[in-house]
């Protein structure tokens, strides 16, 4: 638990008199100093208090850097206001039963806000801050309708919403002669759905094929991609926690059959895969801990905000492993960010 208090403190400046009024001033002085006192006294305890739990579906980079910039934008809000944030991660290891517990723990040791990180911390936490209507403000919902997590009146939160047509776009800029698309996703994870079905309508459109290949945990989710090695020119995966699980084993298995790997996060792209399009997740770890402590201050739950996106990012030592020139990229959005595969 990190806290941050805001204390206010007076002291009491005791002058020395003559012998002749010391009775008096003595008396006067001690008022004043108790007087003082109980000023300080109140003020701490009028002091504002939050109590946050931030709740992660599962550990992977996307959702560490997010809860990472959650809690440095606590930490700094708290300085700036001069009220006490104090707040708890809890980890639900990508586990529907864990996270129900987290719930019950965090609704009966009466938090004032939960910040869930990904879809199914979501929806565990709403579930469970039904009866209480505890704020709920989630990070990194892709697709908040599909998940169930609109039109509820203590729940709201940010959108990493993939805009799936850029993504494929920036397969045939930098691969035109491709003929058929790996698609790789979890089947169990609510990010995926939306993606994926515009992937398909994408390339159906342009008479490519694609291969589907699924799994559910990091086992099968490797078993997939080594099933797609020698069947298709790229893959494609979308914001998906299952695959980010497992992103730097399936980028290292790709990379060396000569695949590019798109995905739809950055953190994928520094785990080694080549290339994405989409949102920065500090920036949203960032805007989701203002909308959080806003719910507070205010009292008022507004609609889920999606986060501006259009920002590629490139693995240059994947580039040049795969021998790719992606000078393509600067003509199809205003920002290309360079990075290297991320040491674990």
């Amino acid at each position: 638990m990190k806290k941050f208090v805001a204390v206010l403190t007076a002291a009491a400046m005791l002058t020395s008199l003559s012998a002749c009024g010391a009775s008096a001033s003595t008396a006067s002085s001690a008022a004043e100093s108790t007087a003082a006192s109980s000023a300080a006294a109140d003020s701490s305890a009028d002091a504002t208090t939050y109590k946050i739990a931030v709740v992660q579906q599962l550990d992977h980079a996307s959702l560490d850097e997010i809860r990472t910039a959650i809690e440095a934008e606590l930490d700094a809000k708290a300085a700036e206001k001069g009220i006490t944030i104090e707040y708890k991660d809890f980890n639900g290891q990508n586990d529907a039963t864990t996270l129900n517990q987290i719930g019950t723990q965090v609704v009966s040791d009466g938090y004032d806000a939960v910040i869930p990180i990904a879809t199914l911390a979501a929806q565990c936490m709403a579930t469970a801050c039904e009866s209480t209507k505890t704020p709920v403000v989630y990070a990194a919902i892709s697709d908040p309708a599909a998940a169930d997590l609109t039109n509820i009146d203590y729940v709201t939160g940010t959108s990493d919403a993939l805009n799936t047509q850029s993504v494929m776009d920036m397969i045939f800029a930098v691969q035109p002669e491709a003929k058929t698309i790996g698609l790789l996703y979890s089947n169990s994870e609510a990010n995926s759905t939306t993606p994926i079905a515009e992937a398909k309508a994408y390339l159906d459109a342009k008479g490519i094929a694609y291969v589907e290949k699924t799994g559910n945990t990091n086992d099968e989710i490797m078993t997939a991609a080594n099933s797609l090695v020698g069947q298709v020119d790229a893959v494609f995966t979308p914001t998906d926690n299952v695959v980010m699980a497992a992103a730097a084993a399936v980028s290292e298995t790709l990379t060396k059959a000569g695949i590019p790997f798109y995905t739809g996060a950055d953190s994928f792209v520094t785990a080694g895969a080549f290339a994405t399009c989409g949102v920065n997740y500090t920036e949203l770890g960032t805007y989701t801990a203002d909308m959080a402590l806003d719910v507070l201050e205010t009292g008022t739950v507004p609609e889920y905000h999606v986060m501006d996106g259009g920002i590629i990012t490139v693995n240059t030592e994947t580039a040049a492993a795969l021998n790719l020139d992606y000078s393509a990229f600067h003509d199809l959005a205003g920002t290309v960010v360079e990075v290297e595969t991320a040491a674990e």
